[in-house]
């Protein structure tokens, strides 16, 4: 399967995802930026409240594509620590990839949601989004950092991954739903036909036409 965009990839994803629709302890958060029109789809077919969850790669110095961690909100962090000793990256060169990265998810957070609250995940069934894995960092500081503010289940959901990373993932995640698992992988753009980087503008839009779609849920504020 190849994906027309990213919204056809959340109408794909929802069908593998109808048994949480319409169940009022369930909300989507998207993994931005990619992820948020995926969840868009997801969460309209859900009847579901949709929300942004800001997680953000950190990749190894000199190389920032190539990720040797992640970074949650609330501090959650990620790292791959073969990696890091493999290519003996300093602490810290560490630690300044994780300041830059840490204002630049203060900012997102700020600019995504304006002065809406974050859903409450407290008790709920909270399922992650994002428009596919490879190495699954992101996804997996993602689920810990759910896993940290007292979730109730946790669904890792996305429309194509790397068979291996789907199967990783279910060590963290409660239930891990891949669409689309091609051997072999390689990358997440190549199965879409387009696959343009998502903007923040677009991002602040998607929420805005989600909110119609389901009310805010428990007490509004993530603890």
């Amino acid at each position: 399967m190849v994906f027309h965009d990213r919204r056809h990839a959340g109408q794909a994803l929802a069908h593998a995802l109808t048994a949480f629709g319409n169940q009022p302890d369930v909300l989507v958060l998207a993994l931005p930026r990619g992820g948020v029109p995926v969840g868009l789809e997801v969460a309209r077919a859900l009847n579901a409240p949709l929300d942004v969850f800001v997680v953000r790669k950190l990749g190894v110095p000199g190389h920032p594509e190539y990720a040797m961690g992640a970074l949650a909100s609330g501090g959650i962090q990620v790292l791959n620590e073969n990696l890091v000793r493999q290519l003996h990256i300093p602490d810290r060169e560490i630690e300044s990839v994780v300041r830059s990265e840490q204002q630049e998810l203060e900012r997102r957070e700020r600019l995504y949601r304006g002065q809406l609250p974050p859903l409450d995940v407290r008790g709920g069934t909270v399922i992650v989004v994002d428009d596919g894995m490879a190495t699954g960092s992101t996804m997996l500081a993602a689920v810990r950092a759910l896993r940290a503010r007292k979730a109730g289940r946790i669904v890792a959901a996305v429309p194509v991954a790397a068979p291996a990373t789907c199967k990783a993932l279910r060590a963290d995640a409660d239930t891990v739903i891949c669409a689309h698992t091609p051997e072999p992988f390689r990358a997440v753009s190549l199965w879409y036909r387009h696959f343009d980087q998502t903007t923040d503008e677009e991002v602040r839009q998607c929420l805005a036409e989600a909110q119609p779609t389901a009310p805010r849920t428990g007490g509004g504020h993530i603890q």
